[in-house]
């Protein structure tokens, strides 16, 4: 099992924060720093307000040198896909290569109100992600001293020099995830190096895996050419009286997080609940930290769980 740490930036941390987390993940082993693509906080007053993301893992990325970053995933209503393609080109060259790319179709209206970006609906969102994705390869794949060209309904690339290239070949791994259970699966299996099941239960993980392993079929990729990861909220502890503590600086209810998070509990209990997601396929967790401050939750987690996967 490979242990990633995701944070939740949007809530409220500057990028201080964001950088003492990564450099705590990178110092106790994690595989890699994610965080959400978001520019409104889900509750509280987001105080001291939104960072962004790629501005953001540009900074981590040299600030840190072994540690894998990306996001979980950056919207693809937020950003015309010839820029995104070459900001995550260039972080992936000032990180050495450490770089990969969740993506999604972008979910949270207000967001898009509070910052004046367009919301279309559902459908065209997933068009729009569609062809983001054919736009964003073919300028990495396109050969150095050749042009890209795209047509579609809502992007159209004409004579690109498809540069910069990132420093990954062929590309940084693209990251799809979500419950779609049609679109969703086909377009992992035509772009994704990795697909995320997020805060689902342990059948609906189940059931997303085999649809996404049918979609690979169809393709014709073989089933394990993809990682196949999942995201919890991680409220771990020694006892139930720090489990308590933990979940009340998050402001969550103990029980609650325990019948919705395999990551919630005492090194026992979770390595008890993690090993049912192992056998559906779980190869990958994110580690949902929700109190960015509580650096010491990541290394227990680190010396007390991770070790029993070993």
């Amino acid at each position: 099992m490979d242990f990633r740490v995701f944070v939740e930036p949007q809530q409220g941390a500057t990028y201080s924060d964001q950088l003492a987390v990564a450099r705590a993940a990178e110092a106790l082993g994690y595989s890699a720093f994610f965080r959400s693509d978001h520019y409104t906080a889900m509750s509280g007053d987001g105080l001291p307000g939104p960072t962004d993301s790629w501005v953001t893992l540009a900074g981590i990325a040299r600030e840190t040198s072994t540690i894998r970053l990306g996001t979980m995933v950056t919207s693809a209503t937020f950003r015309y896909p010839g820029p995104l393609a070459i900001s995550v080109a260039q972080v992936d060259e000032m990180s050495g290569g450490r770089v990969e790319l969740g993506i999604g179709a972008g979910w949270f209206e207000a967001e898009h109100q509070a910052y004046g970006i367009p919301f279309p609906p559902l459908g065209e969102r997933f068009d729009r992600l569609t062809e983001q994705l054919h736009v964003i390869s073919g300028l990495w794949t396109t050969p150095v001293g050749k042009t890209f060209d795209y047509s579609g309904t809502h992007y159209t690339v004409a004579q690109s020099p498809a540069l910069p290239k990132p420093a990954q070949s062929p590309h940084p791994p693209i990251i799809i995830g979500g419950g779609g259970p049609k679109r969703t699966p086909a377009l992992t299996a035509q772009f994704a190096a990795e697909f995320n099941s997020p805060f689902a239960p342990l059948e609906t993980v189940k059931t997303q895996y085999e649809r996404v392993a049918g979609a690979l079929g169809e393709a014709g990729r073989s089933q394990d050419s993809l990682t196949y990861s999942a995201a919890f909220v991680v409220c771990a502890g020694r006892d139930d009286a720090e489990i308590a503590r933990r979940a009340d600086a998050i402001g969550r209810e103990v029980d609650e997080l325990r019948s919705n998070s395999p990551t919630v509990g005492t090194p026992a209990e979770i390595a008890d609940k993690l090993a049912a997601y192992t056998e559906v396929g779980v190869q990958r967790v994110y580690l949902q930290l929700l109190d960015m401050s509580d650096l010491d939750h990541l290394e227990f987690f680190a010396t007390r769980v991770v070790p029993q996967f070993d």
